[in-house]
C-alpha cells in the first residue's frame, strides 16, 4: 500500500511544475478519501531528497541578482507574477517536505491533514499564477528567479520547531503582509485574473500560517516549552536578517500570530 511519506517523494521527485502540482492534488485527493472513508493511509517512512526537483527554467539567481522591474509597467506585472509562481512551487514542495521529513516525531493525523490540504491549495495557487502568465503571454520559467526559497528548508532539515517557526510563521506570514499591495498593483491596471489569482492566494495563505502556529504551540505545550521564547530563538538561529514592518497585524492575529511575537524580531530590538 502507498504512504503518505512516499506520495511526498514523488511530488518531491517530480520537477516539471505542471506535473508537480498535478501529482500534488492527486495525492492530496486519494489522502482526503481515505481519511472521509474512515482508512487512512500509512504515513510510513520514506527518505526525502536535500533538495527537491526542478525544471530546467527559470535559472535561480543569488537574490541580488535577479533584475528588479517596475511593477507600473506590463512586463514587470509579468515579473511579479513570476515571482510568486516560483513562491507557490516552492510551497508545494515545502508542505510535503514536512511530511517526509519528520516521520519519527510522533505526531496526531491532523498534522498530515492541514500540511497535505495546504500542499494541494499551494499547487492550485501555482496553476493560477501560471494560468495568468500565460494570458499575458509569458509562462514560468520566462524569467530567472530567486535561488534562495529552498534555504529554511535546508537550515531546518533536521528540526521540526524550527521548520514550523520559519516557514509558515515568518516566510509565509511575510506573505499576509505583501499580498494586499500586489492586489492594488493590479487593481489599478485593471487585470482581473491576477486580482482573483491573488484574491485566492491571500485567502488561503491565512490558513497555512495558522498550521504552523497552531503545531508549533503543540509541540512547545508537549515538551513544557514557552512558545514565545522558543519562537524568538529559532527564528534568530534559522532566518537571515530581522522581520520588517509593515506588518498586516489583522491577518496574523487571524492566524494565531500575536504581536509579541514578531514586534521583537524587527530591527534595532534586543537580542
Amino acid at each position: 500500500m502507498q504512504t503518505l511519506a512516499g506520495m511526498a517523494v514523488e511530488v518531491l521527485t517530480t520537477a516539471d511544475g505542471r506535473a508537480k502540482t498535478a501529482l500534488s492534488r492527486q495525492h492530496a485527493a486519494a489522502w482526503f478519501a481515505a481519511r472521509a472513508a474512515g482508512t487512512p493511509l500509512p504515513i510510513g517512512r520514506a527518505e526525502p531528497p536535500l533538495r527537491p526537483a526542478r525544471p530546467a527554467k527559470p535559472d535561480l539567481l543569488d537574490p541580488r541578482d535577479v533584475p528588479r522591474r517596475r511593477p507600473g509597467t506590463p512586463a514587470g506585472r509579468i515579473a511579479l507574477l513570476h515571482a510568486v509562481g516560483h513562491i507557490e512551487l516552492n510551497a508545494v514542495d515545502l508542505h510535503w517536505d514536512i511530511i517526509a521529513r519528520f516521520t519519527d516525531h510522533p505526531m496526531p493525523l491532523g498534522f498530515y491533514d492541514d500540511w497535505v490540504k495546504a500542499a494541494d491549495e499551494e499547487a492550485k495557487h501555482f496553476n493560477l499564477i501560471c494560468d495568468c502568465l500565460e494570458a499575458m503571454g509569458s509562462h514560468y520559467g520566462a524569467l530567472p528567479a530567486h535561488a534562495g526559497m529552498w534555504r529554511a528548508a535546508e537550515d531546518t532539515a533536521e528540526d521540526l520547531l524550527g521548520r514550523l517557526a520559519v516557514v509558515p510563521m515568518v516566510l509565509e506570514a511575510r506573505g499576509l503582509d505583501v499580498t494586499p499591495g500586489m492586489i492594488d498593483i493590479f487593481r489599478k491596471a485593471g487585470e482581473t485574473g491576477p486580482i482573483a489569482a491573488l484574491e485566492t492566494i491571500y485567502a488561503e495563505e491565512v490558513g497555512h500560517v495558522a498550521y504552523g502556529s497552531k503545531w508549533f504551540n503543540w509541540l512547545c505545550g508537549r515538551q513544557g516549552l514557552d512558545p514565545k521564547d522558543v519562537f524568538h530563538d529559532l527564528v534568530r538561529r534559522y532566518f537571515h536578517g530581522s522581520l520588517k514592518p509593515p506588518f498586516n497585524e489583522e491577518k496574523r492575529a487571524e492566524a494565531g500570530l500575536p504581536p509579541d511575537f514578531y514586534w521583537p524580531l524587527t530591527e534595532g530590538q534586543p537580542a
